[in-house]
């Protein structure tokens, strides 16, 4: 049987999967972050996005100024200890200029909610809301009466978060093979419970490998081919978080954003010159020329190989 190969690119693959209206997952924690393919979504122009993303940063600011997103679902907003995300801010704190829709979660209300839609659960249990003030803000935190008993003996209240299952989840990994056997390392967060939760699933990385590459380290397969509709190579689509093993974060990037987006005028003009300006990912890293790329490169640290075995006969 031939083996599917998945490869496509980053604006056909938005083209296929993202359309208006859509729930769009974009999972990636601290690095990895699927930065370019929000931008590829801003070029589009798509409309009336629900996004998902537990840690909604500087590519989720972007994608609402741009009039993307109408509903964001989140367990932290922010400039990753960098500062505030300006346009977001506006958005919930004064509907300026027009309102967001925030359902807001805690960060393992998010995983739990990943792994109820992965396993195609009803809902997800959890004990961590028990005197919080989210489930005062959040209808959707609800509580169940377990089958069981309690330690008293008596049925125990409990809360439940419902799953999420998005219309297509993006995530950004290290390298996958064309069928979509996707490899990461570092931090590694809900991608691959992400992807199990949506209907459709597009992996970008930074590599496209043999198959003899993932077969020399299966334990690093995060994601399975069967999981994966399409595989996008992008190289430094992550940019400004990092990738572990092919550049570092931006951190000069994250502190400057915060004076960007802080002024309307001055994030239009942003997302006018590197969003709208640049055809293509390819156009925005060259735009940032060499020597910021040689500020960002890493010393390699490999890993002990390991001797998996195999039979002798």
């Amino acid at each position: 049987m031939a083996r599917k190969d998945k490869t496509m690119s980053m604006s056909a693959a938005v083209a296929a999967f993202v359309h208006d209206g859509a729930t769009v997952c974009l999972e990636g924690f601290t690095h990895l972050i699927p930065v370019a393919a929000g931008h590829e979504i801003i070029r589009q122009g798509r409309r009336d996005l629900t996004v998902v993303r537990m840690t909604a940063d500087i590519v989720v600011d972007q994608m609402i100024a741009a009039g993307c997103v109408t509903r964001l679902v989140s367990s932290f907003v922010g400039n990753s200890s960098a500062g505030s995300l300006g346009e977001l801010r506006r958005r919930v704190e004064r509907a300026d200029p027009a309102p967001l829709i925030f359902e807001e979660y805690s960060h393992y209300g998010m995983v739990c909610r990943y792994l109820a839609g992965a396993q195609r659960l009803p809902f997800y249990p959890l004990r961590s809301y028990g005197g919080s003030d989210l489930p005062s803000v959040n209808p959707a935190l609800r509580k169940v009466t377990s089958p069981y008993p309690g330690p008293d003996g008596e049925p125990e209240q409990i809360y439940v978060v419902p799953p999420v299952n998005p219309d297509v989840t993006i995530i950004h990994a290290q390298r996958a093979d064309r069928r979509g056997n996707t490899q990461m390392w570092g931090l590694t967060g809900v991608q691959a419970e992400a992807v199990y939760a949506a209907d459709r699933a597009v992996v970008v990385v930074e590599e496209i490998v043999a198959d003899e590459v993932i077969r020399s380290d299966p334990n690093r397969t995060l994601v399975p081919a069967h999981a994966v509709d399409a595989v996008v190579h992008c190289p430094r689509g992550a940019h400004p978080s990092f990738a572990q093993g092919y550049y570092d974060r931006d951190n000069a990037f994250y502190r400057a954003w915060s004076h960007i987006s802080k002024d309307p005028q001055r994030l239009r003009e942003w997302l006018d010159t590197w969003v709208y300006g640049t055809a293509d990912h390819a156009q925005y890293v060259a735009g940032l020329g060499e020597e910021h790329w040689a500020g960002l490169a890493v010393g390699e640290a490999p890993s002990t190989p390991v001797d998996y075995g195999r039979r002798l006969s």
